[in-house]
């Protein structure tokens, strides 16, 4: 079982579901996010998702892309995000996933980039404009360094591609309850609670939600059913006022910490 995995079920056994706190790497400076990044975890998340910042990111909505804009403006590259990763490491045990898409990979060299990876200590990985179908180059550079290739599933998936994902995924399933971009407004939180059910009748692994997840409310309703939840956007929108709000980190904190206390309850 890996350490993704294991951490997730690992707070399921103590009643509580995890939190998964994403960050922009470079948003506003690679040093403010080494220190997001502690914040977060000691205000309560379990796991962290950092962000490798893009010119395209599809699968983010604005604020997102405003923050990817922002670290991209500093010229952070995958080099810079594995050197964070490797500092982060030396002071934290929480697990890492990044956030990349597949041109940044490809662009670094898989091999070369599933190696350093592993070397600096990152968990595991989802690259969003990757399907299960197109990602025989990866898989198994992923097994052989030990890094979860965590893939997404939507209510639109089709039943063989839920299949391949199932299959070919390790560490969690990643359900997205919106057919939209990251911080578009969840609704029908009941259907959603029951879909996430009914997926985890076909898998063992942990199910986490992510997308339009923006409340301690959202999070406990959705944490009723999954095992986890992301949340970025609400996230990336307090970090985005780190010019001008110098209790930003404090704001952060608290919304965090308030996040886990909602799924304390689920």
């Amino acid at each position: 079982m890996s350490r993704i995995e294991a951490t997730l079920k690992n707070v399921l056994l103590m009643q509580e579901k995890s939190l998964i706190a994403y960050v922009m790497a470079g948003d506003p400076s690679l040093a403010a996010t080494e220190e997001i990044v502690l914040e977060v975890d000691r205000a309560g998340a379990d796991l962290i998702e950092i962000g490798v910042p893009f010119s395209d990111p599809i699968a983010d909505g604005p604020t997102i892309q405003k923050a990817a804009d922002r670290a991209l403006k500093h010229n952070v590259s995958m080099a810079d995000v594995l050197v964070l990763v490797a500092k982060l490491r030396k002071q934290t045990k929480v697990p890492l996933i990044l956030m990349s898409y597949c041109n940044t990979i490809l662009a670094y060299g898989l091999p070369q980039f599933f190696k350093e990876a592993r070397r600096v200590g990152v968990n595991g990985l989802i690259v969003p404009d990757l399907p299960p179908e197109e990602a025989g180059g990866f898989l198994p550079l992923a097994r052989r360094e030990l890094i979860d290739m965590i893939f997404l599933v939507a209510p639109t998936t089709p039943d063989d591609r839920l299949k391949k994902i199932l299959k070919t995924g390790s560490g969690f399933v990643y359900y997205v309850p919106l057919t939209g971009v990251t911080g578009s407004k969840l609704s029908g939180k009941a259907e959603v609670c029951e879909r996430i059910t009914a997926l985890k009748t076909h898998t063992d692994r942990p199910v986490v939600a992510g997308f339009g997840i923006a409340s301690p409310e959202d999070a406990g309703e959705i944490g009723q059913a999954a095992d986890g939840i992301i949340v970025g956007s609400a996230l990336v929108k307090i970090i985005g006022t780190a010019t001008e709000n110098p209790n930003y980190l404090s704001d952060l904190s608290a919304f965090v910490s308030s996040l886990k206390g909602a799924l304390r309850k689920s």
